[in-house]
């Protein structure tokens, strides 16, 4: 079976604000290798709101953009891009589909028919599917910074806490170190 995979950047102190780290060329181009690695995007729908539309323009060439911002963008426009939502059921952006039915179920169906694995990007949909057991992966960016603010990972907590194993660190030039952790068996 496909592996779900949980990545996010991250600050020294837990922040998962989009807003706060390092975004340069070699963070873009970690994510979007990431993202290569992967069938498909998995997100809520706070985090497809936020990006539905800035996205798509860095895409079309309406943005100026760096080339590794736009790689990316290029890149997530093609890509399939499921969304958990109860309060939305529209999803025009390129390749959007809803997950339906019961969220155990509906993600176990999506890792079973994504030979590249899933990529998780959204913190409070990563706290329920941590809950049920279905993360497999954990892919963290951890920023030299302290936010000193929230919302930071995990905030509403989680049932038991989870070892993972360390695959690897890799620290960047730009002082984040790109972490790769697997759920300890």
């Amino acid at each position: 079976m496909a592996r779900l995979t949980f990545s996010m950047n991250v600050t020294l102190d837990g922040c998962v604000d989009h807003q706060v780290g390092i975004a340069d060329d070699e963070t873009h181009g970690f994510f979007t290798r990431l993202m290569d690695e992967h069938h498909a995007m998995l997100w809520g729908r706070t985090t497809y709101e936020m990006m539905e539309n800035y996205w798509p323009a860095v895409a079309r060439g309406d943005v100026d953009a760096p080339a590794a911002v736009r790689e990316w963008a290029l890149k997530l426009e093609t890509k399939p891009k499921y969304v958990v939502s109860l309060s939305r059921s529209d999803f025009p952006w390129t390749n959007s589909h809803r997950v339906v039915g019961d969220l155990r179920s509906a993600v176990q169906d999506l890792k079973e028919s994504a030979p590249g694995g899933v990529l998780l990007g959204s913190g409070k949909l990563a706290t329920e599917l941590d809950r049920l057991g279905l993360i497999d992966e954990y892919r963290f960016l951890v920023h030299p910074v302290i936010a000193g603010h929230g919302p930071t990972m995990y905030q509403d907590g989680l049932p038991s806490t989870r070892r993972l194993d360390l695959i690897s660190s890799e620290p960047l030039g730009n002082g984040v170190i790109a972490v790769h952790y697997r759920r300890a068996e």
